[in-house]
C-alpha cells in the first residue's frame, strides 16, 4: 500500500517497516516451511512469484503489509514476521470488512510479545483518523480468520478485543471480529520516515 511506502512504526524494540524487495528473499525461505504453510493456509509461490507479489503488494490500495523487526542493543534491524491487513470489498458496501493477520516466523522470537506489540501498533495506524488514504478503516469491520487449532494467535486476539463469531468447520478455523463494546486500547507507535536507503 502506497499509505506506508516510506515510514515505519516504532515503540520499544518491535519496528514496523514496508515490505520491501531486500526482505523477499527471507520471506520465501520462511514460506518454504510445512509448518508456516499450515497456520497461515498458504501455498508456496517460487522466488520469482514472490517478488512479484511484493512489487505487487507495494502498489495495492487493498494491502496493508509490514514487516515485523526486532531492533537490537546496537539498533540493527531483524525480521522475525508480518502483519498484513487486506482490504476487502467497497467502503460503502454492507460486506465491507478488513481481515487482519499476523505471523513470527522465527521459532526464537516467538512468545516473547512481539506479535502483540506489532499487532497493535498496525491496528492503531490502520484505524487512527488522521491516517493517509485509503485509510483509515472502521474498527467495527475488523475480522481475524484463525486456524481454530491455533490456541495462542485465538489467545492474543482476544487480548486485543476480538471475539469468536463463527466457527467454520470445513475450512477448521474460527472467525473472530473486532468487538466495539471492548474496553481494550491498543498501544501506538512512533510514524517515522523510512529512508529506503537505510532500511
Amino acid at each position: 500500500m502506497r499509505a506506508n511506502e516510506n515510514i515505519k512504526i516504532v515503540s520499544g524494540r518491535v519496528v514496523l517497516v514496508p515490505y520491501r524487495e531486500e526482505h523477499v528473499a527471507k520471506y520465501h525461505e520462511w514460506m518454504a516451511s510445512a509448518e508456516l504453510q499450515e497456520l497461515t493456509a498458504s501455498e508456496p509461490l517460487t522466488l520469482e512469484e514472490e517478488y512479484a507479489m511484493q512489487k505487487k503488494w507495494q502498489v495495492d490500495d487493498d494491502k496493508l503489509t509490514f514487516i515485523i523487526c526486532s531492533a537490537g542493543d546496537a539498533g540493527a534491524l531483524t525480521m522475525v514476521g508480518d502483519v498484513n491487513l487486506f482490504l476487502k470489498g467497497p467502503r460503502g458496501d454492507p460486506e465491507f470488512e478488513v481481515e487482519v493477520e499476523i505471523m513470527i516466523a522465527e521459532p526464537a522470537c516467538r512468545r516473547r510479545g512481539l506479535a502483540s506489540t506489532a499487532l497493535q501498533l498496525v491496528l492503531s495506524y490502520a484505524t487512527y483518523p488522521h491516517s493517509p488514504s485509503p485509510l483509515p478503516v472502521p474498527r467495527d469491520r475488523l475480522v481475524a480468520r484463525i486456524g481454530e487449532k491455533n490456541e495462542p494467535s485465538i489467545r492474543l486476539f482476544e487480548k486485543l478485543g476480538f471475539a469468536v463469531t463463527k466457527r467454520v468447520a470445513v475450512f477448521e478455523e474460527v472467525e473472530m471480529r473486532y468487538q466495539t463494546d471492548s474496553d481494550v486500547s491498543w498501544k501506538a507507535g512512533e510514524v517515522q520516515p523510512c529512508d529506503p536507503r537505510v532500511e
